[in-house]
This record gives C-alpha cells, sequence and structure tokens, in this order.
C-alpha cells in the first residue's frame, strides 16, 4: 500500500501535495507545523517531502486520540494512532528511497499523555510513620527509566527532540541529552565503591562533548546505598564543574 494513500480506512484523506502547498505558503523553512487532528499523518509526511524539496527544517507536531478502529486494519493497527505512527515510519521509508543522497532526519519521536512517574506526597494524617516509608521510593512503580528521562526533560524546559545519546558508564546506563547540558543516570541502584567511576566516568563524558554551559545531573534518590554514596558523587561531580545535581 502506498503511503501516500495512509489507510483506506479514511474516507477523505487530506493530500499531500495540497498540504505541501498550504506549507509553501504558510511556513517558513524553520516552521514548527501543529496538526491537532492527526489523522492518517499526511501533515508530518508533506513537511518531510517539502523539506526534502527546498532544503528546509521545519518540524511537525501530530495530536491525535487513540480512537478505536471498527476493526484492525491490514497492518495490525487498532486505532488511528496506531495508523497515524505506521504512516508516518512509512512516509519517511518511501522518501529516504526515494532520495537515497538525502541527509535530511525523517524520524520521529511518539509519547503519550499519562499521570506523572514522580509520586505526589499524599501522607495518611493518622498514620504518618507508614505514609514516610510508603514513599521512601518517590517514583511510581512500573515506569521505565525513559518514561522518567523525558518527563525530566519537560520539567527542565528542554525540546522533547533534543539529541540524546547513552553509553555506559560502571555499568550504569547514562543519558547525555542535548551534548551534556543534561546527564541522567537512573539506574536502581549505586553503591559506595561505584560512585567515583560513575563520576569520573560521567565527568570524562562531558568533557568530550565539549559541553557549553552548566550541566544538570539526575539520579534515582532510591538508588544510593545510603548517604555516603550520595555526598560523594554530589561532592566529585561539583570538584569538576557539575555542580548542578539532584536527586528524583
Amino acid at each position: 500500500m502506498d503511503a501516500d494513500a495512509g489507510e483506506d480506512l479514511f474516507i477523505t484523506p487530506k493530500p499531500v501535495r495540497l498540504l505541501k502547498r498550504v506549507l509553501q505558503i504558510g511556513a517558513s523553512k524553520d516552521a514548527l507545523v501543529l496538526d491537532f487532528f492527526g489523522g492518517s499523518g499526511t501533515t508530518l509526511h508533506a513537511t518531510y517531502a517539502l523539506n526534502a524539496d527546498d532544503d528546509g527544517s521545519r518540524r511537525c507536531i501530530l495530536v491525535q486520540l487513540p480512537e478505536p478502529l471498527n476493526e484492525v486494519s491490514p497492518r495490525g493497527c487498532k486505532t488511528i494512532a496506531d495508523i497515524t505512527r505506521d504512516r508516518i515510519k512509512r512516509a519517511g521509508q518511501k522518501i529516504r528511497g526515494e532520495r537515497p543522497l538525502l541527509t535530511k532526519d525523517l524520524g520521529f519521536r511518539a509519547f503519550k499523555l499519562d499521570t506523572s512517574n514522580i509520586r505526589a506526597w499524599n501522607p495518611t494524617v493518622n498514620d504518618l510513620k507508614t505514609s514516610l516509608f510508603d514513599h521512601l521510593e518517590h517514583l511510581e512503580a512500573g515506569r521505565s527509566s525513559d518514561d522518567i528521562l523525558y518527563e525530566i526533560l519537560l520539567k527542565l524546559g528542554l525540546d522533547l527532540c533534543v539529541p540524546i545519546e547513552k553509553r555506559e558508564i560502571a555499568g550504569k546506563q547514562v543519558n547525555s541529552v542535548g551534548a551534556g547540558v543534561l546527564m541522567a543516570c537512573l539506574a536502581e541502584s549505586i553503591k559506595v565503591a561505584e560512585v567515583e567511576a560513575l563520576a569520573l566516568g560521567m565527568v570524562a563524558w562531558r568533557e568530550e562533548q565539549g559541553t557549553v554551559g552548566d550541566t544538570t545531573a539526575v539520579f534515582r534518590d532510591s538508588a544510593f546505598e545510603n548517604d555516603v554514596a550520595k555526598s560523594n558523587l554530589a561532592a566529585i561531580l561539583e570538584q569538576h564543574g557539575i555542580k548542578q545535581v539532584r536527586s528524583l
């Protein structure tokens, strides 16, 4: 099935050529395009195609409710949002296939709305002791490291499309966001014996990236073996210029 057609489930799919023309008229080469009715993803397809034509750097945000389909589509899509994601992926592949020398970014990130990953403090007034022990872990159970990382980006006001790199340091996964503007290690366990190697490894990676400006380092509070591990890590990072150290 041609990516231009989206899914045959749409009676009147938006034409790519028409939307390209609309973008040519109304969107500069570095515009941010917003479509609150993502549907089959045609708006983002048109953005990809126009960027490929005129060397633009437009970005596009699509919003689509996960409205259930009456029946599962031939490609296994169960909701309109599934169709949106599938169409965008295939549109990028199609453009890349037609223009193998194109260096434009044809990728995308998909997000779903959910409650915060950070547990709200909601104590039982008549049993504060139990409430305190129940909140030793500040993060909701069942949330992935990526879930937590993207909420951190939102809270720090960072672009959700900023480049993110991953590296293993001292046996822990560390994320570097925006060439070291944010460094996050959300491992579930950090022992005293691991602190120095972890901290110095993060410092070395920051220097390797040539980070401009301050770096914020974020860790999972419950991961630290004890207060010594936490304070030693913060002290080593501060000695090497990473002064903003936070824990969740």
